[in-house]
This record gives C-alpha cells, structure tokens and sequence, in this order.
C-alpha cells in the first residue's frame, strides 16, 4: 500500500465494502494522500490486507476506473490517473444522492440552511487544511 494511504473496512458502515474502498481512495485524492501518477495496490495485494475478496477490490477499482479516477496500465499495474478530477456534470450526479442524504439529516437534527452551509465550509477547511499540511510534509 502507499505510504500515505490506509485503508480501513468497517461492519459497522452500512456501505458496502468496495463502496468503502471507493470511498476512502477518493478521500485520499481529495486530501493530497494519493497525487496523480502514484501506483495503487494490485487487486490481490489490496485484499489480502483488507481481507476481503478479490472481486470486491476489482469491483471499487472498476467503479473508479470508470469515473477516470484511476487508470489501469496492462503490464504495469493501477495508478492515480492524471486527470483524477472529474467532469461537473458527472460529479453532480454523484454527489446528489449524497447532498439529499446530509440535507435529510440536518433537517432531522434541526440545522437550519445556514448552519448546514457553515458546517460544510468548516470541513472544506478541514480538507484545505489537509492538503497544505501534506505538501509541508513532502
């Protein structure tokens, strides 16, 4: 695995598992843990250390693969693609199920739009935070 780069399955996430590796490589890039052109584990490789299948590695490689996130290199092996940064358009579709997801949950725990707009800018300074913190560390 990279240096950087741990991933984690957890039961107790009601994800299932090659949606949590999905979840967590993309974390990684988001976060400057994973940069462009960094090798990924082999499928194999990534199970045994999961444990977890195989099919269940190939599954989350397959999905990032087809949002361009990563690239397989026949001989080679599977990288951060170069152009890891996705299209709007397809990102906005990915993202919806998600933002009803947190919209439905600040209306049940009672955040009003601006305390849910204030909670997502602390955590996009979280992330920056992040990013500048690893490119010190580099």
């Amino acid at each position: 695995m990279t240096p950087f780069l741990s991933l984690h399955i957890s039961t107790a996430d009601e994800a299932p598992i090659y949606r949590q590796i999905v979840r967590q490589i993309e974390d990684g890039i988001a976060t400057g843990a994973l940069t462009a052109g960094e090798q990924l584990p082999s499928h194999r490789a990534l199970a045994l250390d999961l444990v977890v299948a195989p099919l269940t590695v190939k599954k989350a490689y397959d999905v990032l693969e087809a949002e361009g996130v990563i690239e397989t290199r026949r001989g080679l092996g599977t990288f951060v693609a170069a152009t890891a940064a996705r299209s709007k358009r397809a990102a906005r579709e990915r993202l919806r199920a998600t933002a009803r997801r947190l919209v439905i949950e600040a209306e049940v725990g009672g955040l009003d739009r601006a305390a849910l707009a204030a909670l997502i800018e602390q955590e996009r300074c979280a992330l920056a935070k992040e990013r500048h913190a690893r490119g010190e560390a580099s």
